[in-house]
């Protein structure tokens, strides 16, 4: 019998999830948590998405990179086990950029390359051939496996996922620049005017040494001084990825581009968050569709909901241990939310352990947990006269008493109590 050719070793890869951010942009729902935290669809966390797109793919060393807020995210984390990564090989780890060894730790990372350069001698010592770096706060559904194939095929020392957007939010992105051959020739990051609505969906496979290449190299490029031609020991310069580390991997080798078919948005402002969710109930997000593709968390031990005679539920999506007795349009209740009778929510994301009370409305509103809305109160605008921007929508931190009315673009503060 004739000897048979050994077949190809299966590439190594490693995922880095950066959840560390401070997420300022969201204000009181990020005032002390990390934004991957977030609750979406009621019952899971923005992370989630990441993460079981990341084990769906049969990734299997992931790392999640966490810095702002992080117990926030420990409970929820479970060392990697609503995901089954927590084993013995591999799985699941934490990392905190300020706590392993770079020459420059002081402080939070300025940006997810700088989170990157701060770990880099941690993903040196690690068994891998490929990197896949994602971000924590974006909705999406893609098998990373596709991905690092057309990687690997192309020999690019980088492939950046990308989706298509309007011009006006690719003026707030990495708009990525492609030749006729596909080849990458350029990234501008958040630029006045975009020449191209291709942008980064903030996941991108690196091959390794091309990564920590990159990274040494764009250090080196920029590293401030104080104007005495000193080092300024807390900062790289790097900031994020299309600012220094793409230009400079862009420079040294071939990067391609991999098409994000289907939906895809990110969290970044109060709006496009509440945008998000009014996908969600209107059937544009279908992440949770696939049973084939689940996307697990962290199950909550409450019973189911409950709606009462004369209730009215349109178009919206209800969550586990809920108590409705009024009117709830186009919105997203989390746990345990109790609507009494005559009370309105429309348009609104409402987090766990609300309570909304008799005859109160909440329109195109964000509410945190545990906040309680008194009888004969209005929070925010009506669903007639919504805009799609954060002046239009009204934020009550969490563990707040809205005693009194809260129009449109408010901000209310965690543990507030608004007479």
């Amino acid at each position: 019998m004739a000897d048979s050719m050994p077949l190809p070793r299966a590439p190594k890869v490693l995922a880095i999830v950066q959840a560390g951010g401070k997420g300022s942009r969201m204000g009181a729902l990020t005032a002390d948590r990390a934004k991957p935290a977030l609750p979406f669809g009621g019952t899971h966390q923005l992370i989630d998405i990441t993460l079981s797109n990341v084990a769906n793919s049969g990734i299997g060393s992931v790392w999640v990179s966490v810095q702002y807020q992080a117990g926030s995210l420990d409970e929820h984390l479970q060392h990697g086990r609503p995901w089954d990564l927590d084993r013995n090989v591999g799985g699941f780890r934490r990392v905190v950029p300020d706590e392993v060894d770079a020459v420059r730790t002081g402080g939070f990372a300025a940006g997810n390359a700088d989170d990157l350069y701060r770990i880099r001698r941690e993903i040196e010592r690690e068994d891998a051939d490929v990197v896949v770096v994602l971000s924590a706060d974006q909705i999406f559904a893609l098998d990373l496996r596709d991905v690092i194939a057309a990687h690997l095929e192309t020999g690019a020392a980088c492939t950046i996922v990308t989706t298509q957007v309007s011009r006006s939010q690719a003026s707030d992105k990495a708009v990525v620049i492609t030749d006729a051959t596909g080849k990458v020739t350029r990234v501008a990051e958040k630029p006045e005017n975009p020449e191209s609505t291709t942008i980064s969906a903030e996941i991108f496979v690196y091959e390794k040494d091309a990564l920590l290449s990159g990274l040494d190299k764009a250090e080196k490029a920029t590293r401030p001084d104080d104007g005495k031609g000193e080092d300024v020991v807390d900062e790289t310069g790097l900031g994020d990825f299309a600012e220094h580390l793409l230009p400079q991997i862009i420079a040294d080798g071939p990067v391609r581009t991999y098409p994000l078919e289907g939906y895809w948005k990110d969290m970044g402002r109060p709006e496009l968050y509440l945008a998000a969710h009014r996908d969600l109930v209107r059937g544009v997000v279908r992440v949770f569709d696939d049973v084939d593709w689940p996307m697990r968390t962290l199950a909550t031990n409450r019973g189911a909901a409950r709606v009462r005679a004369g209730a009215v539920v349109a178009e919206s999506v209800i969550s586990p241990g809920c108590d409705i007795a009024g009117t709830v349009r186009g919105s997203t209740l989390g746990p345990g939310v109790v609507v009494r009778e005559g009370a309105v929510v429309e348009d609104s994301v409402i987090f766990d352990a609300c309570v909304i009370e008799r005859d109160a409305v909440v329109s195109t509103s964000i509410l945190d947990a545990n906040v309680a809305v008194r009888a004969g109160v209005r929070v925010g605008t009506s669903s007639a006269g919504k805009r799609a921007h954060d002046d239009a929508i009204a934020v009550v931190g969490h563990d707040s008493v809205v005693r009194s009315d809260v129009v449109a673009g408010s901000q209310i503060d965690p543990g507030s109590t608004v007479a």
